[in-house]
């Protein structure tokens, strides 16, 4: 049962996603696998991953009390506090925040890795969890229903200055930074937008690694990713995920493997996920996954009634696997639709559910990237959450600030070594 219980974090955690020269984009780049879904799935050979120290003096269960008169629901106990990590030298240094990808924990593997690097290159390193993160939904959205960007972005920079003044020690205390990938990626720009007017951290640079150009036009991508591609339809999930998992726990019995390594899992690809369709409905049932906890946690937090009947309280003893069940089979659009939107149509009776999600795509803040020449972005052209036209966009906007490699996937290629020294000069230099 351990092993399989690993194999089923190592498949279902993947993040959750033109060769001629040009602007901005890499001219010479030798990440080992062109295939953005295995990529994806994949990350990066630990021999082509960038040289970081395996120990980094920092607080990894650190805690603060964002909402200290909050009521949290019992099911809920555990995450009345909002935790995070920080990396930290001893004597003055700047300070860079991360924010995580959709449905990832700040002790993610993404972001330990950038902590590493960016501690490495000497800065002090806060690691957030993803406002779509269950412990971050509880204990630090002003809403308990993440999925509009400018809320989100407010809740993140409210959660930034609290830990700021918890860490006390100004005088160790130099400028400050902001990056996140993924969905993490997109906030950042919107937080750094927000900072505009609050001059709080007065960011010297922003970067966004493998944004989203409009968080739900991606979302409902990686939902068709699931849908369109397990045999059967949504219907047959169960099937899938018992042949998903029997294949991986097969190719370990026979395996001659000592770890349940990177080398294990690359060996062991073809076997796990035989087909092209299996490995994109892998990705797309990563990116489920998190929006079942996304999704039953916010149903209870604002009390919705979409997946719990209203007002029923739960206790810590008491079994979720029912309504997970429920809200394993909902996508991202029935989200916004029956949780979200009802919220901001009663305050705005004239809002059109179209004009919502829009609310959330880099293109309502584009004058503002174009003219700040401190917010600089990394992206993939075989970027399966873009489409065609946004990489010309990101082009278009960003000008030489935009890096746009040929290969990589979604967030495949962050830990490659080119990757993280392009990353690390942006910052520096």
């Amino acid at each position: 049962m351990r092993i399989k219980r690993k194999l089923q974090y190592l498949l279902l955690a993947c993040s959750l996603i033109l060769p001629a020269a040009s602007i901005g984009q890499a001219e010479s780049y030798d990440y080992p696998i062109a295939d953005p879904i295995a990529a994806t799935i994949l990350s990066t050979p630990i021999e082509a991953q960038a040289d970081l120290p395996k120990n980094i003096r920092a607080k990894h269960y650190q805690s603060i009390d964002i909402f200290p008169e909050r009521q949290v629901p019992d099911v809920f106990w555990y995450n009345k506090e909002l935790r995070y990590s920080v990396a930290y030298h001893k004597k003055r240094s700047p300070v860079m925040f991360l924010i995580a990808g959709t449905g990832a924990g700040y002790d993610s593997a993404k972001m330990k890795m950038m902590q590493k690097a960016f501690f490495q290159a000497g800065f002090h390193v806060v690691a957030i969890s993803s406002p779509t993160h269950p412990n971050f939904i509880v204990a630090a959205s002003s809403s308990g229903m993440p999925g509009d960007i400018r809320s989100d972005a407010e809740d993140i920079y409210n959660v930034m200055e609290k830990i700021i003044q918890q860490v006390g020690k100004k005088d160790l205390i130099g400028d400050f930074y902001i990056t996140g990938y993924s969905l993490g990626g997109s906030q950042a720009a919107f937080v750094a937008k927000l900072d505009e007017a609050k001059k709080i951290f007065n960011f010297k640079k922003v970067m966004m690694i493998n944004p989203a150009l409009n968080i739900y036009d991606s979302a409902v991508k990686l939902d068709k990713m699931l849908v369109d591609n397990i045999p059967g339809g949504l219907d047959k999930f169960n099937d899938f995920y018992e042949k998903l998992m029997h294949n991986a726990t097969e190719t370990y019995v026979q395996g001659d493997f000592i770890e349940l390594s990177f080398e294990f899992f690359y060996s062991a690809y073809d076997k796990i996920l035989p087909s092209q369709k299996e490995a994109k409905a892998v990705v797309g049932l990563s990116f489920r996954l998190s929006l079942t906890n996304l999704l039953f946690v916010s149903d209870v937090m604002t009390n919705s009634g979409y997946i719990v009947p209203k007002n029923l309280k739960f206790f810590k003893t008491d079994s979720l696997t029912d309504y997970c069940k429920i809200a394993c089979r909902c996508s991202f659009s029935e989200y916004v639709k029956n949780i979200i939107y009802p919220v901001y149509k009663a305050k705005n009776p004239g809002l059109s559910l179209r004009e919502l999600v829009d609310r959330s795509s880099l293109k309502t803040i584009e004058d503002y990237l174009k003219q700040s020449d401190k917010i600089g972005m990394v992206t993939n052209i075989d970027d399966f959450i873009l489409a065609p036209d946004d990489i010309d966009y990101f082009r278009r906007v960003f000008g030489g600030r935009a890096k746009i490699y040929p290969r990589g996937g979604h967030c495949g290629n962050m830990a490659y070594k080119d990757n993280v020294a392009y990353m690390i000069d942006f910052f520096k230099k």
